[in-house]
């Protein structure tokens, strides 16, 4: 017996580089965060404000919201802009960095919102499983 194929194309082998891995991981730990997700969602349509955002998340306490903002804003998905009134205004926008992750994130909420009931069903059946051993 003959194998048809006796050349396979291998990409040429590329350096393991650890700190490439550390820099994309801080940058899912940010972008997957549960609180980043819904803001980001929440910000998708246009600017808001503060208490806005926190109106539209339930849940989030007024701590983790400021937190996850800076950590956007630091990030470069974020504006912050503060209008000279009494009292100050400040609203939150996406950038076009933060604009081009929208979709993506998104996309990830919907899938969530509509596979629930199926993920939900599979944690109870799992559960159920494991007590019964």
């Amino acid at each position: 017996m003959k194998p048809e194929h006796t050349h396979v194309p291998v990409l040429p082998p590329s350096p393991h580089q650890d700190s490439d891995c550390r820099g994309v991981a801080s940058i899912l730990a940010r972008v997957g965060d549960k609180w980043s997700v819904f803001v980001i969602m929440m910000l998708g349509d246009g600017p808001k404000r503060f208490n806005e955002i926190k109106r539209m998340i339930g849940g989030i306490s007024q701590r983790m919201l400021t937190l996850t903002l800076r950590g956007l804003e630091r990030d470069g998905l974020v504006t912050r802009t503060v209008f000279p009134t009494i009292p100050p205004r400040v609203d939150y926008e996406l950038t076009d960095l933060g604009r081009g992750l929208s979709k993506p994130v998104e996309a990830l909420g919907k899938w969530a919102f509509d596979h629930r009931v199926e993920i939900e069903s599979a944690r109870t059946k799992f559960d159920g499983r494991n007590d019964a051993r």
